[in-house]
């Protein structure tokens, strides 16, 4: 069995309001420090182009985007004071993206059901 079988990956775009990305930076060091303990992470970072964040993370299942959302719920709270959620994107296989769909149902976001591929 592959490692992404029931993986999940969310996309979420972020405008960073002005005079803030000074702060912005400070806050993945936060984030990174927290994930880098999550056992289900398969990976985390951050791109930037201009004013716009984009955090590429995946996860093994449900179950390990659930627990990250616990983990940093808190902090992803502070960090919505000086950015704006601008477009999400959930994607996996429809299994496991229904299990979210209540966790996520404040955020608007759009999924993306896997139909076929490959992974290692």
């Amino acid at each position: 069995m592959s490692t992404f079988d029931n993986a999940v990956s969310i996309h979420p775009y972020f405008k960073i309001k002005a005079g803030q990305m000074d702060a912005c930076k400070s806050f993945l060091a936060q984030f990174c420090e927290k994930v880098a303990h999550e056992e289900k992470c398969l990976y985390y970072n951050f791109t930037f182009n201009d004013d716009v964040m984009f955090c590429r993370e995946a996860y093994q299942d449900a179950d390990g985007v659930q627990a990250h959302l616990e983990n940093c719920g808190a902090l992803l709270a502070e960090f919505l004071k000086i950015a704006e959620l601008t477009r999400i994107e959930v994607h996996g296989p429809a299994g496991e993206l229904e299990k979210l769909k209540p966790t996520f149902a404040d955020f608007n976001p759009e999924y993306f059901a896997c139909e076929c591929g490959i992974g290692r």
